[in-house]
């Protein structure tokens, strides 16, 4: 029997117009616009300057932080200019912009064959680090930072977060089905560097074909299958850690506080190239979809291309789209121009047609409780809300558990009086940071 948990929603998964499509490769950009911050953390500072020319895979931006990954060439060319650009998440941010030669040219020496059962696990971590890899699933948590918990806080469990619980998003579903192998080497790779025995895949039942060849991708191994309900938010870390362990991580906790480690398919792939062959992350595979998209597709598309080249290669729009979002529905963050580049963190490029959404003026808020019932944290975002609205930021924090929601939706989805509940929470969280931060300063 599939596992579940508390509270959850069940929106239409749409995921029908690219579940059964093979991923395509797209073209190589002739230009690539690469934000120097595409990861939690610290921004990157750039190491070249204009007129350089650069290889495919070469460091353009060096991490000057712990929590921060370097950023590579995502093909080879020369880099014509350093300013800001728009930027999907952070509005502006700065760039570095190389024009293609039309070669895509790797840097000397790669890609390599290595052997990773030969490399010791420190050695792994730091491979990992070089490549600028990142959670992929939409968070962009370093992925060395997660795998370095400190000593006081063992690891005895890996979990592979295959649930891919956002509506329209297919790209892993896919990844499991055509990179089976990569997957598994990748997952291996990262139980030998946080030295743990037993590992679990957990993917939601609406993908029985993902289920079928992991399970046998797996067999005979100390990594288990657990087909989970399908349910949103089914894929949030700390749901995924209560279902499949029964650990519940603590207020204000990460998954380490309970001996576990979530990372994405996409950065297992990610892992596997990175140690194999040298390959740092420059590519993604991403969902083009949505109601607006005259040929929804999975694809695989270089850090550094646009939206709107995304868009092209799945025959542009059939309709105008009255709202973009890179991501899916329920988490993704709404675009004001397709100009904005795909990054390490774009999981898919989603544009709704006026069929899609369901708008309205946002109503005061009725108290029918309906957002409690759905909340998988057990929050209650009705008067998180309202004190968001009403400026009492630290109230919210301190009295109603402001720092364990997840955003994940659940609540604007069921609401009745169309309440921007999480960007009152994101607002709440945001100044409080900002609070902490000048007292602190």
């Amino acid at each position: 029997m599939a596992k579940s948990f508390r509270g959850g929603v069940h929106p239409d998964d749409r995921k029908r117009y690219t579940a059964a499509k093979p991923i395509e490769v797209a073209p190589i950009p002739q230009k690539v616009i690469i934000p120097t911050r595409q990861h939690i953390g610290a921004p990157c500072a750039p190491v070249v300057k204009v007129g350089d020319l650069v290889k495919k895979g070469q460091v353009i931006a060096e991490a000057q932080a712990f929590v921060a990954s370097p950023i590579h060439a995502s093909t080879s060319g020369k880099v014509v200019e350093i300013a800001e650009y728009p930027h999907p998440v952070f509005g502006t941010c700065q760039a570095v912009v190389i024009e293609g030669d039309g070669q895509d040219e790797w840097v000397p020496g790669l890609p390599l064959n290595r052997d990773w059962q030969s490399i010791d696990a420190k050695e792994l971590k730091e491979i990992v680090r070089l490549a600028g890899l990142v959670g992929m699933g939409g968070a962009t948590f370093p992925t060395h930072v997660k795998m370095s918990p400190p000593p006081e806080k063992p690891i005895d469990s890996f979990i592979l977060n295959g649930a891919e619980c956002e509506p329209y998003l297919t790209a892993d579903h896919r990844v499991m089905l055509e990179q089976t192998e990569r997957i598994v080497t990748g997952m291996k790779i990262a139980m030998k560097i946080i030295s743990v025995s037993k590992g679990y895949v957990g993917i939601e039942e609406n993908k029985p074909d993902a289920i079928e060849v992991m399970r046998k991708a797996c067999a005979g191994s100390s990594i288990e299958i657990v087909p989970l309900k399908t349910k949103y938010p089914q894929g949030a870390e700390k749901t995924l850690i209560k279902v499949i362990l029964d650990r519940e991580v603590p207020s204000g906790g990460l998954p380490m506080d309970v001996g576990a480690v979530v990372q994405n398919v996409g950065t297992l792939v990610a892992i596997a190239d990175a140690v194999e062959k040298g390959l740092p992350l420059i590519e993604r595979v991403a969902t083009v979809t949505g109601g607006a998209i005259a040929e929804p597709k999975n694809v695989l598309l270089r850090v550094g291309a646009t939206f709107s080249q995304a868009v092209a290669m799945c025959g542009g729009f059939k309709e105008q789209p009255v709202k973009v979002i890179m991501g899916g529905p329920m988490m993704g963050m709404a675009q004001c121009t397709l100009d904005v580049p795909v990054i390490k963190g774009t999981s898919g490029i989603l544009a709704l047609s006026a069929a899609d959404v369901n708008i309205g003026p946002e109503q005061p808020c009725i108290r029918c409780g309906r957002c409690v019932e759905a909340c998988p944290m057990g929050l209650v975002p009705s008067m998180l809300s309202i004190l968001g609205e009403r400026s009492a930021f630290a109230t919210a924090k301190e009295e109603y558990s402001l720092l364990d929601c997840v955003e994940c939706g659940s609540c604007v989805y069921v609401c009745p009086a169309k309440r921007n509940i999480v960007h009152y929470i994101k607002l709440s969280k945001a100044q409080n940071a900002a609070a902490a931060a000048a007292q602190k300063k």
